[in-house]
């Protein structure tokens, strides 16, 4: 066995064990939820005042309560369509409580570059999110892309940790841009294939009302 299988293997006994305590504790999973977004704000808060290492501790443990706050739905049958559409929200506010720290950090700071791309790392953070939800309308799914709220979250944590936040947005900023134009694309290609499909669909169906007439 590798250390890491055997690493991925504690960290997930040690998950289940929490999972079931709060399960047995009784606690509803949109209050887990709801706890996590007050974390990430206390974080936002560090980030604001450039505590960027305990920052990043904290976001760690935001993010527990978002890996168990679906387990413990699941484990105590409490699995709803408002909960998920509530986790969705929560998460929403949690990363733009984030970004507005370093917003208002570099507003503190008077780098006025960084405010700016840090406006547009919100903006393409929304974005992403805005798109899929957009085109899962008119196509049945949208997760093409590759950045992912996990994967900004874990850079973000990897900028505060290692004190490499401006480069970290710069890659988030550039990646989610191009997430965002991944998605249109996406969404171009199935919606242009399915008005393909109804237009032959239409066709053919009009050719056998003709022929239906004709005899």
């Amino acid at each position: 066995m590798t250390y890491t299988r055997a690493i991925g293997i504690g960290a997930g006994k040690i998950l289940y064990w929490i999972v079931r305590m709060l399960a047995l504790s009784r606690i509803h999973p949109n209050v887990l939820t709801f706890i996590g977004l007050l974390i990430n704000i206390y974080a936002a808060v560090l980030l604001a005042s450039g505590k960027f290492f305990y920052a990043g501790l904290v976001i760690i443990g935001a993010g527990l309560f978002d890996m168990v706050d679906g387990r413990v739905a699941r484990e105590t049958q409490q699995v709803t369509r408002f909960g998920a559409f509530f986790d969705s929200v929560m998460d929403r506010y949690s990363d733009l409580a984030l970004l507005m720290g370093l917003l208002v950090y570099y507003a503190n700071i008077n780098r006025n570059f960084y405010v700016v791309l840090t406006a547009v790392v919100m903006t393409a953070s929304v974005m992403i999110s805005y798109t899929r939800s957009r085109a899962e309308n008119v196509i049945p799914l949208c997760k093409a892309g590759f950045l992912e709220r996990p994967e900004r979250i874990v850079l973000l944590i990897i900028g505060a940790l290692f004190d490499r936040m401006a480069p970290v947005l710069w890659v988030i900023a550039v990646l989610g841009n191009i997430t965002v134009i991944h998605r249109m694309m996406h969404t171009w290609d199935v919606t242009k294939a399915m008005d393909l499909a109804a237009e032959q669909d239409a066709r053919q169906a009009k050719e056998m009302s003709a022929s239906t007439a004709g005899h």
